[in-house]
């Protein structure tokens, strides 16, 4: 603690702070305190969570208090409505204190939503610009729950050039083609069905030639842009390296990137198409890096955060019934599965500045059971980065969709959201009777009542976007040369 706060001094020295500083640092604060204050992240079990919560939004209102006689001048309604607002919230949170009994639905959306509105607002009023810099939350974010509050390249290599159209157009018409598998037969749809939110509902796929199964569930690609690694076990950092390491895997597509940038210049179509979208001669190759590239801007396209819960957060109060409203209590505070599931993208990005993407140890078993006699020998994040205390720790994924990306777990073994909130209500593995040294999952039981669970779960199905998925797919594959003939039999989306 010493060390921190002295690493702070020193770094406080040599920061000149300005008013974008500060109003761009209240607004974090405010959505630190949505996500991670009363979700118990920052205090687990900790019975001051709420009294927590209004002592830092009292530090937010007097640290923008010398700003409010300009506001006032300026804008003499909004200065007042903020005024109203952080005396609401402090009467809110000081008649509520109790923790367990806590709304936090009704704070998020009637408090702590509109603050950080009204907060971008006076920001506005003052003249004070946004910082321009690539971040995850955009500088100009007025709530977590706007359509456009995330930037996309923020999650990519280079953060400063964004995919464009031509990009995307081309990078959807590969991920339906299956000629970048080793046999001409499997394409990245083979496995991730759009109309199945880009999963294939099995426990794992169909591994490469019909022998076997693959390693792991194929997660859906809605939303994996919004997330700093990918696959289970989060080997890798972004979808490029992803679309690589999947089209080299000889049990997944069995290929070669170098022979599909091959067979992709062979093709007219392809090469014209590849020449546009990378500003390259008409004539030239395509290039490895470019097949790539193209495929992860159809994935950085795959956007979903239009769900009913995205609309009630919106304004909307009648797309949430009433027991998805009481789910979504039981999501954030009993069932703690937002300590893990970070609002706004229910994935283990942590908020508020989606620097890094957690994982967790939960004892997954090998087979669905409340008596299971095994632990899955899936190392996940330790079998590749060799670190003992990583055995068995899986990514954090979305919760975006859940409710259509049946089965669940890196295994698939639980196929119900039912039987996934009976595994994570009695404590995961090691309360189960599993040996989980590590499990980094509390073993305590959650104690939910069956209505509690009902209502859970329907609040997870009210993150439901899978909005026009039904028309990804191209209507047909350009034709190869008469030398490649055998390729021109291949189907849009390959042949499971």
């Amino acid at each position: 603690m010493r060390s921190s706060l002295l690493s702070l001094h020193h770094a406080a020295e040599t920061i000149s702070t300005t008013d974008k500083h500060l109003f761009d640092a209240a607004r974090l604060e405010v959505f630190r305190v949505m996500t991670l204050g009363i979700s118990g992240f920052d205090t687990p079990a900790s019975p001051g969570t709420v009294p927590e919560a209004a002592e830092a939004l009292a530090a937010v209102q007097a640290t923008l208090a010398p700003y409010r006689p300009q506001l006032l001048a300026r804008q003499p309604h909004l200065a007042t409505r903020l005024d109203s607002t952080f005396r609401a919230i402090q009467t809110f949170l000081g008649h509520h204190p109790d923790a367990a009994n806590f709304d936090r639905l009704r704070f998020l959306v009637a408090y702590a939503n509109p603050l950080s509105q009204q907060l971008w607002a006076a920001q506005q009023a003052l003249g004070i610009p946004a910082f321009k810099e690539v971040r995850a939350l955009r500088p100009d974010a007025a709530s977590l729950f706007q359509a456009d509050a995330f930037e996309v390249a923020a999650f990519a290599a280079n953060t400063t050039a964004r995919p464009t159209q031509q990009q995307i157009n081309l990078g959807r018409q590969l991920f339906f083609d299956p000629v970048l598998s080793g046999n001409g037969s499997r394409s990245c749809a083979s496995c991730h069905h759009p109309t199945r939110a880009f999963t294939d509902g099995q426990a794992k796929s169909v591994a490469f030639g019909g022998r076997g199964q693959v390693a792991r569930n194929a997660p859906t690609l809605l939303n994996a842009a919004l997330q700093r690694n990918q696959f289970h076990d989060g080997r890798v950092s972004f979808l490029e390296d992803q679309a690589a390491a999947v089209v080299a895997n000889p049990t997944e597509m069995h290929g070669s990137l170098a022979v599909v940038a091959r067979l992709l210049t062979r093709n007219s179509n392809y090469r014209r198409a590849f020449a546009a979208a990378f500003a390259a001669a008409p004539d030239s190759g395509v290039q490895e890096d470019q097949v790539k590239s193209a495929l992860a801007a159809y994935l950085r396209s795959l956007i979903s955060l239009n769900s009913p819960f995205d609309t009630y957060m919106r304004g909307e109060p009648e797309a949430l019934g009433a027991a998805a409203q009481r789910g979504a209590n039981v999501f954030l505070g009993k069932a703690k599965c937002a300590t893990c599931h970070f609002l706004p993208l229910f994935n283990g990005t942590v908020p508020p500045g989606f620097e890094r993407s957690e994982a967790e140890v939960l004892g997954t078993p090998a087979q669905a059971s409340l008596h299971p006699r095994t632990l899955d020998r899936d190392l996940g994040r330790g079998g590749a980065t060799g670190i003992r205390w990583q055995q068995h720790a899986f990514k954090t994924p979305t919760l975006r969709n859940v409710a259509v990306t049946a089965p669940y777990m890196h295994n698939g073994a639980y196929r119900s959201l039912e039987a996934v909130v009976d595994f994570y209500n009695q404590g995961g593995g090691a309360a189960l009777g599993l040996r989980v040294p590590n499990q980094t999952l509390p073993s305590d039981k959650l104690h939910l009542t069956t209505q509690e669970k009902h209502d859970l779960i329907t609040f997870l199905q009210a993150l439901t976007d899978t909005t026009g998925l039904g028309h990804s797919a191209p209507r047909s594959l350009p034709q190869f040369p008469t030398e490649l003939s055998w390729l021109n039999q291949r189907k849009v989306g390959g042949r499971y």
